[in-house]
């Protein structure tokens, strides 16, 4: 089994915080750290592409890389899209590869145990999730001049989508080939597959598993990293 890293995003609504969000300091560590480590102690993981952005940031991340994870380490270099450089992480992986979880680098607080969860889900199935429950009143909005016309979804059906996604890797291989080919434009790996509706396992994880995405992240997972142990 594999794991795909994504490192290469450009973090704009964090531009005036960082220059780079996967190494931005939580915890006293860059954030991306704290995922090789978990990938590292993983009982499935043997090999691990990070998908970077340039020489510069290439070099910062290997200077994170633990010892037990060097050996076994690809590198890719990311697209303009995601969905151009999940395609460049599965381009580097060996097409004997079983399985392939896919992983933002984003995403500091994500433990062995859901990695290991995840990632036998998929080996059993085809197509494996960390996915939380959503518990909020959601409700569709359509604009008008008059304000929102709106309509209550059933909670019961939604979940809000985490990584790592996990994969058979012929399946997420052929369905990436089809959108790099038509050029569509996707915010995570299920939407490669929904099309076939493959029945996918949902692994609820116990702990936060937030993105460092907004300002505010930063401060919320320095409170998490004192919390939890991952």
């Amino acid at each position: 089994m594999a794991a795909i890293l994504l490192a290469g995003g450009s973090g704009r609504r964090l531009a005036q915080k960082t220059q780079d969000k996967t190494l931005h300091t939580i915890g006293g560590k860059p954030a991306i750290q704290y995922s090789l480590e978990a990938f590292s102690r993983s009982k499935y993981i043997e090999t691990v592409v990070i998908v970077f952005r340039d020489e510069a940031q290439r070099q910062a991340i290997a200077e994170t890389v633990p010892d037990g994870l060097a050996s076994s380490l690809l590198w890719a270099r990311g697209g303009k899209e995601r969905q151009d450089s999940v395609w460049a992480g599965l381009q580097t992986l060996p097409r004997q590869t079983e399985v392939v979880l896919i992983h933002d680098g984003a995403r500091p607080m994500i433990a062995s145990q859901a990695i290991d969860q995840v990632a036998l889900a998929a080996w059993k199935g085809q197509v494996a999730c960390v996915a939380r429950p959503v518990t909020d009143t959601i409700k569709k909005a359509a604009y008008t001049d008059n304000g929102y016309v709106l309509n209550t979804l059933n909670r019961d059906e939604l979940w809000a989508m985490e990584t790592p996604q996990a994969f058979r890797y012929s399946l997420i291989h052929d369905a990436y080939a089809k959108i790099i080919h038509s050029g569509q434009k996707i915010t995570d790996d299920l939407a490669a597959v929904e099309s076939q509706s493959i029945p996918a396992t949902f692994i609820e994880n116990p702990t936060p598993n937030p993105k460092l995405t907004n300002p505010e992240d930063i401060a919320y997972l320095e409170f998490l990293r004192q919390r939890f142990s991952c």
